[in-house]
């Protein structure tokens, strides 16, 4: 399994959000490139950076710190936030990410994902979907910053990206994205049972050493880190001796 250091960005700057609330932000002093070469040094091959600005602002958003970063940093890349259109994506894969990661899109606008899929290629693209799990039990994706519930459970959405031959799933359990409460281990669990063809990122509640030994049988491919690394809960290199 796979250690991807997460970093949001936000006004230039190294921030993690509690659930998505931006009204929730804790900022941190470490400069983003610093953080991405000591990141590198420390063994981890991959990173993940949000514009959180390009999320919230949309066309106006100051995106000059991502494609900064993008240049900047040692390691493979994937980068999602604000990414609307074919240009967005051949923008990011331009400065230098090897992925990019698409969030509402992917469930909203499933067709046209499918269609990215075959034109920049499934190795190029993670489809992130963000959930609630309801009184049921249901996985239900949320879109548009987390605003507003899909027309489809999570299940329905992948049956469609999986046969239209999504292979990067990045799953994120809202309820525990920021708040190092560890991650949901069920539902990792039951997505690589039904999609076994899928590499599952897993992401959302990381708080410990323990929370990553325990998320290997789930089968994930990888596992999605960032608050637990920005409060030194452990080290990469701790980390990743964990993961081998």
């Amino acid at each position: 399994m796979k250690l991807i250091p997460a970093i949001d960005l936000l006004d230039g700057r190294c921030v993690r959000l509690l659930h998505g609330d931006f009204k929730q932000v804790t900022r941190y002093l470490t400069n983003p490139g610093t953080l991405a070469n000591h990141y590198a040094d420390a063994g981890a091959e991959w990173l993940h950076v949000v514009d959180l600005a390009a999320s919230r602002d949309g066309v106006d958003a100051d995106t000059s710190a991502l494609f900064e970063l993008l240049g900047q940093a040692p390691q493979r890349v994937q980068t999602g936030g604000g990414v609307r259109n074919g240009k967005d994506i051949t923008a990011r894969l331009n400065a230098g990410a090897t992925r990019v990661v698409i969030g509402s899109l992917s469930v909203t606008a499933s067709q046209r994902f499918v269609i990215w899929l075959e034109q920049f290629g499934a190795e190029q693209l993670v489809a992130a979907l963000d959930v609630r799990i309801d009184d049921k039990g249901v996985p239900w994706p949320r879109v548009h910053g987390w605003t507003d519930q899909a027309d489809r459970d999570m299940w329905q959405v992948l049956d469609e990206l999986a046969n239209g031959g999504l292979v990067h799933l990045l799953c994120t359990d809202i309820s525990r994205d920021g708040a190092l409460s560890g991650p949901n281990l069920d539902l990792y669990s039951e997505i690589t049972k039904r999609y076994p063809n899928l590499q599952l990122q897993a992401s959302g509640g990381v708080s410990s050493l323990q929370d990553l030994q325990q998320l290997k049988p789930t089968g994930a491919a990888g596992v999605i880190t960032g608050k637990a690394l920005l409060e030194k809960r452990f080290s990469i290199v701790e980390a990743l001796d964990v993961l081998r």
